[in-house]
């Protein structure tokens, strides 16, 4: 299974100025999702970000903030508790439930419509982001519990003490989301040499 750039989406967890001098190897980890950003503008990929307490915490890096719309600001470690589901989701639909010749009948007769949320167009997350034990563990597992597939790329997150990120990507794996690089998911995203951003694109990955 490889990652395919018409059904993904991309989220950047709280890569904030003021989180990000205490993680560990953040050059890094600023680096790769850098890289990811680019991609994903490269590939038409929407991409979305969120902020933990922005007043407190600041806002993105400047190396990532021209590539991020305004980030979602949470207080809930779980990006989707606030809000975040609501971005990814598509609104809902309403399908007829009584068939063609329900308007036949009287009003007073008439069912209401059953309301069901359509499936998301783009239903692969590819997630990356600060500190990888809590908001992007979190996150990534009611992603998840929401019925979306969850791809969590390694090398662009991290967290204070590195043992935290590796029981992290652990249970992650354990719970069924794939883990990957940012150079796997680039060169999935573009899928041979003959893509006409190529070029652009291994300029970007040389410079991760």
């Amino acid at each position: 299974m490889l990652l395919d750039p018409d059904q993904c989406q991309l989220v950047l967890v709280d890569y904030q100025v003021k989180l990000m001098p205490a993680i560990q190897d953040a050059a890094r980890v600023i680096r790769k999702a850098r890289l990811l950003a680019q991609m994903a503008h490269l590939m038409a990929i929407p991409v979305w970000a969120t902020t933990q307490r922005a007043e407190a915490l600041g806002p993105f890096v400047p190396e990532l903030a021209a590539l991020v719309p305004a980030p979602l600001d949470k207080l809930a470690f779980n990006a989707c508790a606030d809000g975040l589901i609501d971005v990814l989701q598509p609104p809902q639909a309403t399908s007829p439930a009584q068939g063609n010749n329900a308007r036949s009948l009287p009003k007073h007769l008439r069912k209401p419509a059953a309301v069901e949320p359509l499936a998301p167009a783009r239903p692969v997350i590819v997630l990356a982001g600060v500190e990888a034990h809590v908001c992007v563990l979190q996150t990534a597992l009611d992603l998840l519990a929401n019925e979306f597939e969850v791809w969590v790329v390694s090398d662009a997150c991290g967290s204070r003490q590195t043992r935290d990120s590796d029981a992290a990507f652990d249970r992650l794996a354990g719970n069924g989301v794939e883990l990957v690089t940012a150079e796997m998911a680039a060169f999935e995203w573009l899928g041979g040499a003959d893509h006409p951003d190529f070029a652009a694109a291994l300029g970007y990955i040389k410079a991760a």
